[in-house]
């Protein structure tokens, strides 16, 4: 868990659970977000559905995030690896909503971020444990991985 000021960011407990959120029938954008809060490591692929918020101007732009996703319950960030970045977004967002009076969100942090995430769900190897998925990972570059 990454604590907050004002509350606690739980984290996912790994990219099974986040592939299987995605695989059901919950509705991106509406039962939940994916926020990737890289910058210009974000090229070379991404989480299908997911919304780009850069880092760098994360916090002047988190305010029309939290209007924009005042009806979305569950909310994930993360970043290239969710140490730094996803984990303050998160925080920052949570905070943002708490000062609104807006609790109603399930925030959390993909463990692992998109490196274990992408990686995972891209593999093409025979030896790989999981198998590449377009309905997970999106805008694949090869040659940046």
């Amino acid at each position: 868990m990454v604590q907050g000021m004002t509350g606690t960011v739980r984290l996912l407990t790994g990219i099974q659970e986040l592939a299987k959120l995605m695989k059901s029938d919950k509705v991106p954008g509406k039962d939940y977000l994916i926020v990737d809060v890289r910058d210009e490591d974000w090229t070379g692929g991404n989480i299908k559905g997911s919304q780009n918020y850069p880092s760098q101007r994360f916090l002047t732009e988190v305010d029309d995030l939290v209007k924009d996703t005042k009806d979305v319950p569950i909310m994930i960030f993360h970043c290239q690896l969710s140490q730094e970045r996803g984990p303050k977004a998160a925080r920052v967002y949570e905070e943002t909503c708490n000062a609104l009076h807006d609790t109603n969100h399930d925030v959390r942090v993909l463990q692992g971020g998109f490196v274990q995430f992408g990686v995972s769900y891209k593999n093409v190897s025979p030896t790989s444990y999981f198998k590449d998925d377009p309905e997970l990972v999106e805008n694949w570059r090869e040659v940046i991985w």
